[in-house]
C-alpha cells in the first residue's frame, strides 16, 4: 500500500462515522430533529451532511465539482446511511492509500478555474468529518446523551494498534 499512514487516517474517519451513526440510532424523532444554533442543523441534518458530503469530496478528487448525491437527500434510514458511510468511507481509504505524488485537479467554480492539490480534498474530508461529528457530540450532550468516544486512542484500541515492547 503506497500510502498506508494516510489511509489509516481514513480508516479512523470511517470508524468514527459508523460510531456516530450508531450513537444516534435510538434517538426519538424530536431529539433527532431538534434545531441547533451552532451546528450545521439538527442531528439528523448534520449526520446526513457529514456522510453524503463524502460523495462530493470523492468527485473533487476525480476533478468533478460536485456529486448530486451529496445535496441534502431525504432521510434514507439508518441502514441506508450506514451503507453510504461504508461505501464512501472505503472509497476515501482507497483514494488515500493510492495517493503517491500529490496530483492536481482543476475545478470550475463560478466561471473560473481553480487548481488544487488532491491532498487538499483529503485534508478537507478529515477536517469536515471531525468538525461535524464534534457538533453532533455537543448536541447529544445537550440532550443528556453520551456521545461516543471518538478519540484517537479509542480508535487505536479498536484497530489493534499499540503493542507492548
Amino acid at each position: 500500500m503506497p500510502n498506508a499512514p494516510l489511509s489509516q487516517m481514513f480508516e479512523y474517519n470511517a470508524w468514527a462515522n459508523g460510531r456516530m451513526i450508531d450513537a444516534c440510532r435510538d434517538l426519538a424523532d424530536a431529539q433527532f430533529d431538534a434545531p441547533a444554533s451552532n451546528a450545521f442543523g439538527s442531528i439528523r441534518d448534520t449526520l446526513l451532511h457529514v456522510v453524503y458530503a463524502q460523495y462530493s469530496i470523492l468527485a473533487r478528487l476525480d476533478g468533478r465539482a460536485q456529486d448530486p448525491r451529496s445535496f441534502s437527500p431525504p432521510w434514507p434510514g439508518f441502514d441506508a446511511l450506514t451503507t453510504v458511510a461504508s461505501e464512501t468511507g472505503s472509497a476515501l481509504i482507497a483514494a488515500a492509500a493510492a495517493l503517491g505524488a500529490d496530483g492536481e485537479v482543476v475545478l470550475a467554480y463560478q466561471g473560473k478555474n481553480y487548481r488544487y492539490p488532491k491532498s487538499f480534498f483529503l485534508l478537507h474530508a478529515i477536517e469536515h468529518g471531525v468538525e461535524h461529528r464534534a457538533q453532533i457530540g455537543m448536541m447529544l450532550a445537550q440532550l443528556g446523551r453520551d456521545a461516543p468516544n471518538l478519540d484517537g486512542w479509542a480508535f487505536a484500541e479498536h484497530a489493534g494498534l499499540g503493542e507492548e515492547v
